[in-house]
């Protein structure tokens, strides 16, 4: 089950905006997932279009093509099931005659619209999209048909959207290539030099502390065939968002920016819980320790997680339960385990979940005077059972209430701007 999360709009978009796509080979968890999710967003889509390996490697995206079958019961399931409008987005099989076979029979599921991108599973971007096709769709379905595929070919400018659109008599049109490589094509008044384009997006990237691998990755779709030149070097070898900036001229930018970012955190960081309208918690009988995990000091395939919870199957205890919370100041991460009604605390956050919870964990072993699977230590016996208790990274439950005072609080990150625009604004 492969699940993401996609903006029907261009804009930044509250929770009603959004549609959850997702990739999936199996009707149940497929409507299992979209329970989880449908009081959050205005509709659910099913990709059965990728034709990526990831993805038909598990009977998803594009694989579902050759099985009409479980295509029905997917969406059958989903449209029943959910209280959100369905949607699935599907690319067009060898002939014209099956293509349209499928979309009825697709349609008849009850979904609400249809994305259909005009190439075969085994054609990429650079086979010309069959606009006859998906115009052949459009005009016998009665239901929305959303057409995809136009990048680079068709769709140059925001003008060209609009054409692309009547040339396949679709409701409307789906852009991802021709936005990647510059997101101003949706400016009515015409594209924006790529320049002013990236550096507007670098700001944005790093007020807003966008991951640099990510600001790396949309950057280098912007270049394209410029990757290559001196700046596209600079991009491709940069390890940071200074390093980024540092390429691109704004360097004493990002200096002022994260200066700003730091002093606001500080600031925060340093009221009290009465003055940040939160409740003080006793924390007394937690027991703390500075610590950290560092996956290199431990033994290959053993965690102090492990540990842990073989530790208390030995001792027939109930299996340790990490609450985990995240500072939305820094975004960094703290958990606090259970183990026979005793709370163990790193007091170092950390920048993941799961890091964290070694860590609360760690703190545990070291008070018990237990192995914690470091380099060195003797290496600590795992009982074999039939069936293993799944360890909490794996995804087991968790107690959802904060057990460390104030620190699960409602402030939000910290950015800088004006707070004049939005940050697609001025495109």
């Amino acid at each position: 089950m492969k699940v993401c999360g996609n903006l029907a709009s261009s804009k930044m978009a509250p929770f009603s905006q959004q549609v959850q796509r997702m990739g999936t080979s199996d009707a149940e968890r497929a409507l299992a997932v979209a329970r989880l999710v449908e009081n959050d967003v205005a509709g659910i889509d099913v990709n059965m279009g990728c034709p990526k390996e990831y993805s038909t490697k598990g009977g998803m995206g594009a694989a579902l093509l050759s099985d009409p079958d479980k295509i029905e019961k997917i969406l059958s399931t989903l449209v029943k099931g959910t209280c959100r409008p369905v949607t699935c987005k599907i690319r067009i099989l060898p002939s014209l005659e099956d293509t349209l076979s499928l979309v009825k029979r697709i349609e008849r599921t009850g979904i609400a619209a249809i994305a259909v991108h005009g190439r075969k599973r085994e054609e990429r971007p650079q086979h010309p999209v069959n606009c006859e096709t998906i115009k052949a769709i459009a005009e016998t379905l009665s239901i929305p048909v959303i057409a995809n595929g136009g990048s680079h070919d068709h769709i140059l400018d925001y003008l060209d959207i609009e054409d692309f659109r009547q040339a396949t008599a679709a409701s409307s049109v789906m852009v991802a290539r021709a936005a990647m490589w510059n997101p101003s094509i949706f400016c009515k008044e015409g594209l924006r030099p790529l320049e002013e384009v990236m550096q507007k997006y670098i700001r944005y990237a790093v007020q807003y502390e966008n991951h640099y691998t990510n600001t790396k990755y949309c950057l280098c779709q912007m270049l394209r065939e410029q990757l290559e030149s001196p700046q596209g070097k600079l991009l491709h070898a940069a390890q940071s968002s200074r390093e980024i900036c540092e390429a691109f001229g704004l360097g004493a930018f990002y200096e002022e920016t994260t200066r700003e970012l730091d002093s606001r955190r500080a600031e925060l960081l340093a009221r009290t819980p009465e003055e940040a309208g939160e409740p003080v918690e006793d924390t007394s009988s937690v027991i703390k320790m500075a610590v950290k995990f560092d996956r290199r000091a431990y033994l290959p395939q053993i965690t102090p997680k492990m540990c842990l919870l073989e530790w208390c199957r030995r001792e027939n205890l109930a299996q340790p339960v990490y609450e985990t919370v995240q500072r939305p100041l820094d975004r960094l991460f703290c958990s606090v385990v259970t183990v026979a009604e005793q709370k163990y605390q790193s007091t170092l956050w950390d920048k993941s979940k799961k890091l964290a919870e070694q860590a609360a964990a760690i703190v545990c072993l070291r008070s018990q005077g237990l192995p914690e699977g470091r380099l060195g230590e003797e290496s600590p016996s795992f009982h074999k059972r039939k069936r293993e208790v799944p360890d909490q990274d794996s995804g087991g439950p968790r107690a959802q209430e904060p057990a460390i005072p104030g620190e699960l609080c409602k402030k939000p990150f910290v950015t800088v701007g004006s707070g004049k625009e939005s940050p697609l604004e001025g495109w």
